[in-house]
């Protein structure tokens, strides 16, 4: 039975994630280079925000359970502020590699467009996160023991790699939104980004009452699927084409060296996250 669990709630929380990565990234050198790069980010913020909290666990009284609480609060609100700063250091180290390869290029063209570059590092940054999430929930899913024997949730890794999957899709969504609000200069964007993370990692002090956590979660997730497919290029068009399984043309969206003006727009992407990959 436990063995059930590990690898329902692996597949659960990484599966979709895994597809994405096999799909649209492992065929492409840079593209690997770049999520392990965002992954690495991911993980350099988690390691300050870590420090931190340890300095500020250790300074204050463990036997105030307000001071406590406060602090949690605290280090959740500075580990995600954390998260976004370092995607915007990486958004900038992106951009100089870019200026990079077209100096280097012959055609003047760089081999991957700023877009592709978001999708990927957004993708890194959620599957490490997802990593660090579920990763010692995983090893206890293996036992020995039974879910819930004392009276608590027998739920509780179900809905931990769901949550663990909303967060992974939310970070490539989130990557492509903030990187697109920062070439655009629309920094609201960026603010929108900030704010709707801010609001996913807060909605966990609800747990044990799930149902407020994972269903707020999964809606905003959604609409940022939407938004994502729209600044990546997306129309009701192409995604119809998609959904039908027209592929007696071809469907990508423009690449660095062409102009969505005059591309066609049946050539603007079937979707934000395949077809501008294939």
């Amino acid at each position: 039975m436990t063995l059930a669990v590990f690898f329902g709630c692996a597949f659960i929380a990484f599966g979709p994630a895994l597809a994405l990565f096999l799909l649209t990234v492992v065929a492409e050198p840079l593209r690997i280079i770049i999520l392990i790069a965002g992954a690495f980010f991911w993980l350099a913020s988690l390691l300050f925000s870590s420090l931190v909290w340890f300095i500020a666990a250790k300074a204050s009284d463990p036997s105030n359970e307000a001071l406590q609480r406060g602090l949690l609060i605290f280090g959740v609100i500075f580990s995600v502020l954390l998260q976004e700063a370092f995607r915007f250091l990486y958004y900038k180290l992106l951009r100089k590699a870019i200026e990079g390869l077209l100096a280097l290029s012959e055609d003047g063209c760089s081999p991957i467009s700023i877009q592709q570059m978001a999708y990927v590092a957004g993708l890194g940054f959620g599957l490490m996160s997802g990593a660090f999430s579920m990763i010692n929930l995983l090893a206890d899913a293996l036992g020995p023991g039974t879910v819930g024997i004392h009276g608590d949730s027998q739920l509780y890794f179900l809905t931990s790699a769901f949550m663990t999957l909303v967060l992974v899709l939310l970070h490539t969504f989130w990557g492509i939104i903030f990187f697109h609000g920062c070439e655009t200069k629309q920094w609201w964007e960026v603010g929108a980004v900030v704010l709707t993370h801010l609001i996913v990692s807060g909605l966990t002090f609800w747990n044990p009452i799930y149902l407020g956590s994972l269903l707020p979660a999964y809606l905003l997730m959604a609409g940022a699927a939407v938004w994502a497919f729209h600044v990546s290029g997306g129309s009701k068009e192409n995604l119809r084409h998609f959904l039908l399984c027209k592929y007696g043309q071809r469907f990508r969206a423009p690449g660095p060296c062409e102009s969505a003006a005059k591309a066609p727009s049946l050539q603007r992407g079937v979707s934000g996250q395949l077809a501008l990959f294939k």
